[in-house]
């Protein structure tokens, strides 16, 4: 054996002993080297992209580790728990907002499967979790739990719900899918009762939108970027596409929009560093299409006169199902929800971990009590030490 072999294998075994000492219990460690050749008599090829890769065959849900450095993210007592479910019903999908001053976290089923009993003839479902009953319940218990999950009673406005984020100006700002021939919109949503709500956009021009997916203010701003596929014509709720899927800005001062990225197959979610300099849009064209299609978080520079994107580049692809909702936490990190869960890249772009769930994940969000994880049907918190960006536009 050379030298250099040697001293690679006692580097991995030394990061071994270290991720062993500082590893939640709920952690399992995948060295890369490990399986970077496998061999021509391997038999776990992975033919589907909706197959994660688990080559431990450790149950779900756990914290999947690649790199050392994850454990700076998730704690040495983090674990991974079911805080709400209904096996019946895809009761959470998409459109996480966490408004700090009530401690609660809102979402939509917005999501097409048959569990999400929404289409073209019937509307989302816009749901909030009280965080304090999370925390209280979860106290009591080492195991998962139940809370309640309360329905809002929103106005006709807001239909099929499918990104939001906020709080902006203390409320909620969602953007919509439609359904059927209603006009795709962004729309601001009070988080307490009576949820009034005002509709900021729902045209370009006089022409709808596809199908608008995901949003996020530009930090330091009020200006609004959303991200617009057919993904509602594929699923069979909104007509055929009349525009090309491209990400867009929108100034409500100004009533100015514009596009300002394009060349997608599917343009989903979008997410930006905290000093705005830096765009992330997920492509994820595999979804729908063919699993050759993209299934990518795309970096983008932000121009800092005309805030168009520009210099796009690959940051990350990933491994299974598409990045479709995507979050930073405060160290730079990139969270997406992916079709085993929710992979974790450093800014560098580097699959550090997972919070493997065995399942596609569509969208996260931070809490004061960790990360809330949505899985259709279950809601799960992973109570990391990371904390997340600053989403709040005052």
């Amino acid at each position: 054996m050379t030298k250099p072999a040697a001293g690679a294998i006692l580097a991995v075994a030394l990061a071994a002993v270290s991720l062993t000492k500082a590893s939640p219990s709920a952690a399992v460690y995948v060295d890369p080297l490990l399986y970077n050749v496998v061999g021509a008599n391997y038999t776990n090829w992975r033919n589907s992209s909706d197959v994660g890769f688990n080559p431990t065959n450790t149950p779900s849900p756990f914290i999947q580790v690649f790199d050392p450095s994850f454990l700076e993210i998730t704690g040495p007592s983090a674990t991974i728990r079911a805080i709400a479910s209904n096996p019946g019903y895809s009761f959470a999908h998409e459109a996480p907002v966490y408004v700090p001053d009530l401690n609660a976290v809102f979402f939509s089923n917005t999501g097409g499967g048959t569990l999400s009993y929404s289409g073209w003839y019937n509307s989302s479902v816009v749901s909030m979790i009280n965080m304090t009953e999370v925390d209280m319940a979860l106290a009591s218990t080492t195991g998962d739990v139940n809370v309640q999950v309360h329905t809002l009673d929103l106005p006709d406005t807001v239909q099929m719900a499918n990104g939001g984020t906020g709080p902006y100006k203390g409320d909620l700002l969602f953007v919509t899918s439609g359904p059927a021939l209603r006009p795709p919109s962004v729309v601001r949503v009070n988080p307490s009762p009576p949820y009034n709500a005002t509709v900021l956009l729902d045209n370009f021009l006089g022409r709808q939108f596809n199908s608008i997916n995901d949003v996020k203010v530009l930090p330091g701003t009020d200006i609004i970027f959303f991200t617009d596929p057919s993904y509602g014509f594929i699923v069979g709720w909104r007509p055929e596409p009349m525009l090309p899927e491209q990400v867009y800005r929108f100034d409500p001062s100004t009533g100015q929009v514009r596009v300002v990225a394009d060349q997608f197959v599917h343009p989903n979610g979008i997410a930006f560093t905290p000093d705005g300099k830096t765009a992330y849009v997920t492509d994820t064209g595999e979804i729908g299409e063919s699993q050759t299609q993209p299934a990518t978080i795309y970096q983008y520079n932000v121009d800092p006169s005309t805030q168009s994107f520009q210099n796009r580049r690959v940051f990350a692809y990933a491994d299974s199902g598409a990045p479709d909702g995507i979050q930073l936490d405060t160290k730079g990190n990139v969270y997406a929800g992916c079709g085993d869960g929710t992979h974790v890249w450093n800014s560098e772009g580097t699959l550090i971990g997972k919070f493997f769930l065995n399942s596609t994940s569509a969208q996260m969000i931070f809490t004061k009590s960790g990360l809330v994880i949505l899985d259709e049907t279950v809601v799960y918190l992973a109570n990391i030490q990371a904390q997340g960006i600053n989403l709040a536009t005052s």
